[in-house]
């Protein structure tokens, strides 16, 4: 991008837009991630059922992210795009929890959480985008924008238990689409970010330009690993908070921001670290502590108490930074300018569609074998998860050369 677009907005106005925009874009998931599974188990659902709820995302993962990157980088400007997504995803969100505030049937809920995902979930990967185009340093100033969803995130799951009391209640949704509304209007004030690329080309307007990236080892080793240590990370917001409900927990939706906590510790840890430590490395300690993490929740399971929960909970910051933030970092350095925007789909697609897809559906039918169906409970159940993720760590150690064409990027 060119430094005219870079000096629209000073640099200080231009961290103040985009960290407001992360933080309501981390606010509103906030809300009602988190309080989901105990909202719809307490609303009499099947675990079928939560599992359609959970697979929203992770189906619209699998086309728009890509689709819409690929129209910004070619056709329109990516502050619009962000705001026209923010609003339209709004009133989606808002339509259906009213749907359950009503009481009318299950599937409506489902098909209104598939089209909301469908429009909102390319707004991650479009702001990371928009901000390493302005950003003049993007591996010290990202992570500091970016603590604006870890905060935004963190406060809404305050709010959610302690001021709202909504952890089992509507209220939670309807806080989530008001504030993804406002974030609609704040992206029309982002930094102008008109197209770089040219392109017209179907193949490139739908995003399949990017998959070439898959023709280096490193990238394909990457981006299997991402999609194959999705599968099991699925289970973390979609199950910990019922375990952590079936422990007396009734403010899981509080509990769960301990991950955010150990995020801001994280953010300002990566700024740093990015600079002393090869890529391969931050991702292989995300992947160990991931491992850690839900080595605590088994144990967590076989004593009975919260306390291996709540300590795996606050190591979800590093394992997320580590690996997600790094890796957006990595791929800002490695793709053209002018494939920025789809490289960030890309990654989407792998890790928060065909892994997190593959993941809700595997975890669940894990979750009915050894929860419900009393087959060594929670401690079997978080105990196999943690075996898979080992299994993928050494896979990645051993496949991942670290070997680039900018021998600092490696």
């Amino acid at each position: 991008m060119s430094d005219e677009v870079r000096s629209e907005q000073s640099p200080r106005s231009v961290m103040g837009w985009l960290g407001l925009m992360f933080f309501l874009l981390g606010m509103s998931p906030g809300f009602y991630v988190p309080a989901l599974t105990n909202l719809l188990t307490e609303k009499g659902f099947s675990s079928m059922i939560i599992q359609w709820a959970w697979l929203a995302g992770p189906v619209a993962a699998l086309v728009s992210p890509l689709c819409v990157g690929a129209l910004a980088d070619n056709r329109f400007a990516g502050e619009k795009v962000m705001a026209w997504l923010g609003l339209i995803s709004s009133v989606l969100l808002a339509a259906a929890f009213l749907v359950l505030d009503l009481g009318l049937p299950p599937w409506m809920f489902v098909v209104l959480m598939f089209l909301c995902a469908i429009v909102s979930t390319p707004m991650w990967s479009m702001l990371a985008t928009i901000s390493m185009v302005h950003l003049r340093s993007g591996e010290r100033e990202f992570p500091i924008v970016r603590l604006g969803a870890t905060f935004g995130w963190a406060l809404a799951g305050l709010l959610t238990s302690y001021v709202l009391n909504a952890d089992g209640s509507v209220l939670s949704g309807y806080a989530a689409a008001a504030v993804k509304l406002l974030g609609g209007f704040v992206a029309f004030f982002l930094p102008s970010t008109p197209p770089p690329g040219r392109s017209r080309s179907w193949r490139t307007l739908l995003g399949l330009s990017a998959f070439r990236l898959l023709k280096e080892r490193d990238h394909l080793v990457f981006f299997s690993v991402t999609a194959l240590w999705s599968i099991p990370i699925a289970a973390f917001y979609m199950w910990a908070p019922r375990h952590l409900a079936e422990l007396g927990d009734q403010r899981a939706s509080a509990t769960m921001a301990l991950g955010q906590v150990s995020e801001v510790v994280s953010m300002i840890a990566l700024a740093a670290l990015m600079t002393r430590f090869r890529v391969k490395t931050l991702l292989t300690l995300a992947l160990v502590l991931s491992v850690l993490r839900y080595a605590l929740f088994a144990w967590s399971g076989m004593v009975g108490t919260r306390t291996g929960l709540m300590i795996g909970i606050s190591l979800h910051g590093f394992c997320y930074t580590f690996y997600f933030i790094t890796a957006q970092l990595f791929l800002d350095r490695r793709v053209p300018i002018e494939m920025r925007g789809q490289a960030q789909g890309l990654l989407s697609l792998f890790s928060n569609g065909i892994g997190t897809l593959i993941g809700t559906v595997l975890v669940r039918l894990w979750y009915d074998y050894a929860v419900v169906g009393d087959h060594g409970s929670w401690t079997t159940y978080w105990t196999l998860l943690a075996v898979v993720i080992v299994v993928i760590t050494i896979g990645f150690v051993l496949l991942y050369r670290g070997v680039t064409p900018d021998p600092d990027s490696g």
